[in-house]
């Protein structure tokens, strides 16, 4: 999948491995991990997530590849 970020950054997943796609469970989903057998029944996770190589965005796909979020990180 090609996306371009806000910044203007063209962000896509389709090189493996790669920078930008993240895999983020939440802790219950871990503890399902876990208890698996084998590493091929790993799920994919609930949502696509990226973050942008230029501006650090973070991007989050539903299951239909649709982004329903964006986060914006500050400088501390």
């Amino acid at each position: 999948m090609r996306f371009q970020c806000r910044c203007g950054e063209i962000l896509s997943d389709t090189l493996v491995p790669n920078d930008i796609e993240l895999f983020v469970y939440t802790d219950r989903e871990f503890e399902k991990i876990m208890d698996l057998e084998s590493i091929e029944d790993i799920p994919d996770p609930v949502y696509s997530v990226w973050k942008c190589t230029n501006c650090e965005r973070i991007l989050v796909f539903d299951e239909a590849i649709k982004l329903i979020k964006t986060y914006v990180l500050e400088e501390i």
